[in-house]
């Protein structure tokens, strides 16, 4: 329970840091599952066919990729907390904007807008969370984040099985804002990052900063620690993460971060009634309750993830993780291969590999997407390698949106499991060869990792516990 300890001796700040990053994934979080139980209805009042309901899902997620490209250049230029405070502000009159929306068009805008938010958010929370927490506890504080995004969707499932009997889905889109204006009132009580008022010369502010976060630091060295590694990146910023040694972490976390979403979580989040429903579950109950079921079993499965990030390291975690969901996929090739016709034990089989996967993602890819994407780059280079990731992963994530309901009709559940199980498997050859092992170091140390070809330098008994990447 060293985790838990380390959190309870944090300071104010830093958990204020995991509170406020927490309520923004759960904005995140409700918004990817409300639209799943919102979809059955909209789908009967603006009588949607099966690309157009692909259409509503992924017009948020191009938003998202929008936000992504931008969120680095937004953080860099503004703030980590005016951007933050930007988004929730923004998200809540989109959320309001769907749930006015009088016809489709109309709300393809409005959640087109609305993920141009989210975008901007999953960008700079994870910096905004790394930059502001202290080392031994921010591995745990990145996986709150996860934590929080995982109890938004549930909260979504839950809303709209609760609104489903009377159809009521501007009212599941319109909720939205609720979170985001209490995450609004959350960041106007806190500062910005030290390393981003360093960034901007702001030194007396970046010192009471530091005080306020990890009040028993020494405050003169990390100070000293952040000019320097701010003095020593130099040239611009896309040229050089694309030249050595920085080279080596962009193609990690844009193939990190593409991996994660291919791998088709959101598929699951976006389409479980449909998918619940080849299986042949019936009922608001079966369709809006059972996916919320899933995701009180990934919550807890994050919240493992949580206690043993800063204990056990990284890779071990992702490895594990990824590890259940080739086993899941595998199971549910079999259970749609076997059933032609669903009930009984292979329909409880069914669920249970949808169960298997989600737990293994959260596990794994979901809880530790935000601690790499807060920790892979140095100072300068960090908002913005975190919006090449989250870029990444949000192509891909359209790419699944857009096309997992067509999918499932032409090739049939085992072949798009199959699918889903062949990208698992290269997921984790490619995690296995280039992530690294980033327990317990400083931020401005792991820059050394990349400097020395996928190795810690002078650290022979990490290279050899599996640090190489």
């Amino acid at each position: 329970m060293g985790t838990i300890r380390d959190l309870r001796e944090s300071s104010r700040v830093g958990l204020l840091v995991a509170i406020t990053a927490a309520s923004v994934g759960v904005i995140y979080g409700y918004d990817m599952s409300n639209i799943a139980g919102a979809l059955l209805f909209i789908t009967n009042e603006f009588d949607l066919s099966t690309r157009q309901q692909e259409l509503v899902t992924t017009a948020v997620v191009i938003g998202e990729i929008a936000g992504a490209i931008g969120g680095g250049w937004l953080a860099n230029a503004i703030g980590r907390k005016k951007s933050m405070v930007l988004v929730a502000a923004a998200y809540a009159a989109f959320a309001l904007l769907s749930a006015l929306s009088v016809s489709v068009p109309m709300l393809l805008v409005a959640r087109l807008l609305l993920g141009l938010t989210i975008g901007v958010s999953v960008v700079v929370v994870p910096v905004f969370v790394a930059e502001s927490a202290p080392a031994k506890v921010r591995g745990s504080l990145l996986v709150a984040y996860q934590v929080a995004t995982v109890v938004g969707i549930i909260i979504g499932y839950l809303g709209a099985y609760f609104l489903a009997e009377t159809q009521s889905w501007r009212w599941m889109l319109g909720l939205a804002a609720v979170p985001a204006v209490v995450t609004m009132v959350l960041l106007l009580r806190m500062p910005d990052t030290a390393r981003w008022y360093m960034l901007k010369g702001r030194v007396a502010e970046a010192r009471r900063t530091l005080l306020q976060v990890e009040p028993s630091a020494d405050v003169d060295a990390e100070l000293a620690e952040i000019k320097r590694a701010l003095t020593d990146e130099s040239g611009g910023v896309i040229r050089e993460m694309l030249r050595r040694p920085y080279l080596r972490a962009t193609i990690f976390v844009v193939g990190l971060g593409f991996f994660i979403q291919i791998t088709g979580i959101n598929a699951i989040v976006y389409y479980s009634p449909r998918l619940f429903e080849a299986m042949g579950f019936e009922g608001n109950f079966s369709l809006l309750v059972l996916p919320a079921l899933v995701q009180v079993a990934a919550l807890i499965a994050v919240f493992v993830s949580l206690v043993m990030v800063d204990r056990v390291g990284r890779r071990p975690i992702l490895l594990g993780g990824i590890g259940m969901m080739v086993a899941a996929n595998i199971l549910l090739i079999g259970v749609f291969v076997v059933g032609s016709d669903f009930g009984g034990a292979l329909t409880a089989l069914g669920f249970f590999g949808v169960l298997l996967f989600t737990v293994g993602f959260t596990f794994g890819f979901g809880a530790l997407v935000w601690v790499y994407a807060g920790e892979s780059f140095p100072s300068r280079l960090r908002s913005m390698g975190s919006s090449a990731m989250l870029t990444s992963d949000l192509v891909a994530n359209a790419i699944v949106a857009a096309f997992f309901l067509t999918m499932l009709n032409s090739l049939g559940g085992a072949g798009t499991f199959a699918v889903f199980g062949i990208l698992a498997l290269l997921s984790m050859v490619f995690v296995y060869r280039f992530a690294p092992e980033t327990k317990g170091r400083q931020l401005e140390d792991i820059r050394h990792f990349w400097e020395n070809n996928g190795t810690w330098p002078n650290d022979s008994d990490d290279v050899l516990a599996g640090d190489r990447a």
